[in-house]
């Protein structure tokens, strides 16, 4: 007879026996299968977790990066280059360079491809009498912002001043009754009031703003300057020693000085936040970790015992099936029948049984995870060669120890 039907037969006759046994090796199989999706489930939204974090990080500084720019616009430029023999004492003392420098400087600056500093403004400044209403004001003149090739354009922080026109502070404006649209003169030269800025409380209050050249030519400075100012973009407040030395390489014969300690606060304030989130992505990992490390640690536990109890569970029903067909067992052996083949008859219903269950635990531990899915390949290939193993070593020993015995022994017992 086909031995493929004797064990159909077996598997038909003997129910109860054989769905124990697929019972053992599907409870086994779902308990490896939700291990193993559940630590993959982990990894993958560990991934997710982490990288919307970096995402919301990235968008955060970015964000705090523009208001950083917008801060830094409200407050002014914070960086003025200045010639090198430029006394501070002089410099602190009037506020304003004495020395002065080539106006081409602010060009070479521009077209270094300096990365740090983003707004450029080239200004010519001097206490000078202003004959016409006697009075003792700042000069500066001012060509407007130049712009940086390598970088994106940006609103400028300052308007040039048009030739012919000019900018009065709010003390100049309030005591002379000026506004704008007013026509003055200013040591012999006729402008007129472009723009009277409000009060400031600084030495803005008494400063007269016109255009470069004219201010050069009042000043018999052609193609001269005394101060850069620029501003610093994002940038770590340590860095300032390396941005003075790369200043100096590209404009030899000056120095730079930061202006305002706020500036290096909000600049502090942002490197925090920065450092803080990237400590709570740290931490998130960490986290993420701890509780897999967990959860493989309870696996390493768990998963053992129930391969073990299932094991014995089955080879504890293929023990039973064996004793029930002793006789049976002992007659094929008196008739010639071999060992093997009468073997291959469990092996053959083990593998169903591994098999048959093996699929059905993959698929309902799979399912029991949140978000269910389909196995993947790697999985499929873990959890039924671990079935098909469990239920053939649970089969072999009991299987085979009976039927070694000797058939005259085993007919006798009966």
């Amino acid at each position: 007879m086909n031995i493929f039907k004797l064990v159909w037969r077996e598997m038909t006759r003997r129910k109860v026996n054989f769905l124990l046994g697929l019972f053992s090796v599907a409870l086994a199989a779902s308990i490896i299968s939700h291990s193993l999706v559940s630590l993959s489930r982990h990894d993958l939204r560990t991934e997710q977790i982490i990288r919307q974090k970096e995402e919301d990080t990235a968008a955060r500084m970015a964000k705090l990066e523009d208001d950083y720019r917008i801060i830094m616009k409200k407050m002014g430029f914070n960086l003025l280059i200045v010639p090198e023999n430029q006394n501070l004492a002089d410099l602190y003392a009037d506020d304003f360079a004495s020395s002065f420098m080539p106006e081409s400087y602010v060009d070479t600056l521009a077209s270094s491809g300096q990365v740090v500093i983003q707004h450029l403004l080239p200004s010519i400044q001097k206490k000078m009498e202003w004959p016409e209403y006697k009075r003792t004001v700042i000069l500066t003149g001012t060509r407007g912002e130049v712009p940086v090739p390598h970088l994106d354009p940006k609103e400028p922080m300052q308007d040039p001043v048009a030739p012919g026109e000019i900018i009065l502070g709010y003390e100049l404006h309030r005591s002379l009754g000026l506004s704008t649209g007013d026509s003055v003169r200013f040591m012999g030269r006729s402008f007129q009031v472009s723009e009277c800025y409000d009060e400031r409380g600084s030495k803005d209050d008494i400063t007269v703003w016109i255009n470069l050249a004219a201010a050069q030519e009042m000043m018999n400075k052609p193609g001269e300057i005394n101060a850069i100012l620029a501003l610093k973009c994002m940038c770590a407040p340590d860095q300032l020693v390396d941005l003075r030395q790369e200043i100096g390489s590209i404009l030899p014969g000056t120095k730079l000085i930061e202006k305002g300690s706020r500036v290096i606060t909000r600049a502090e304030a942002r490197q925090r936040a920065k450092e803080e989130a990237l400590a709570a992505i740290a931490s998130e990992k960490e986290a993420r970790l701890k509780l897999r490390t967990e959860m493989e640690q309870f696996n390493a536990v768990l998963i053992p015992v129930v391969l073990a109890g299932c094991g014995l569970l089955i080879a504890f029903l293929f023990w039973s099936n064996v004793r029930e067909r002793k006789s049976e067992i002992g007659i094929l052996r008196a008739i010639g029948v071999g060992t093997g083949k009468i073997l291959s008859l469990f092996i053959i219903r083990a593998l169903f049984m591994g098999v048959i269950g093996g699929f059905t635990g993959l698929f309902i531990g799979s399912l029991a995870v949140s978000g269910g899915g389909i196995p993947g390949c790697t999985l499929f290939l873990q959890v039924v060669g671990i079935s098909l193993f469990l239920a053939l070593a649970g089969a072999w020993i009991p299987s085979y120890s009976g039927i070694s015995r000797d058939p005259a022994i085993v007919l006798m017992e009966d």
